[in-house]
């Protein structure tokens, strides 16, 4: 992928070129008219990727795939929320869209355990 296929998936918004792995995954159809792509970033991975979806795409579709990217070694992908605008998504299987996500949101990914402070 060239850069300006890659500026031209990512939607040209500033926030989906922070600290992105140069691919962009994808959730969405092939025949989507206007693809949504939400940035998903890791606290374990200290990095981000793009993925490419729908406003009807579902928090759980965007989580598995960022995942198998971000953290392929774990295996109980339950063990890890998703957190949007701050707070987290209890319900995996709502869209995007009713979760409030919009196109260049991020979605973040973190350990449900509480790590002690050292």
């Amino acid at each position: 992928m060239t850069q300006s296929e890659s500026g031209a998936r990512s939607g040209g918004h500033f926030v989906n070129s922070l600290r992105v792995r140069p691919d962009v995954l994808r959730v969405a159809p092939a025949s989507a008219v206007s693809p949504w792509v939400v940035r998903v970033q890791a606290a374990e991975a200290w990095d981000a990727v793009r993925v490419e979806c729908t406003p009807d795409s579902t928090i759980a579709e965007v989580k598995r795939v960022g995942m198998a990217n971000l953290l392929p070694d774990i295996s109980a992908p339950d063990a890890y929320m998703v957190k949007l605008h701050g707070a987290e998504v209890h319900d995996e299987r709502v869209t995007l869209q009713a979760a409030g996500a919009k196109d260049a949101s991020t979605l973040f990914l973190t350990s449900r355990r509480r790590r002690p402070l050292k």
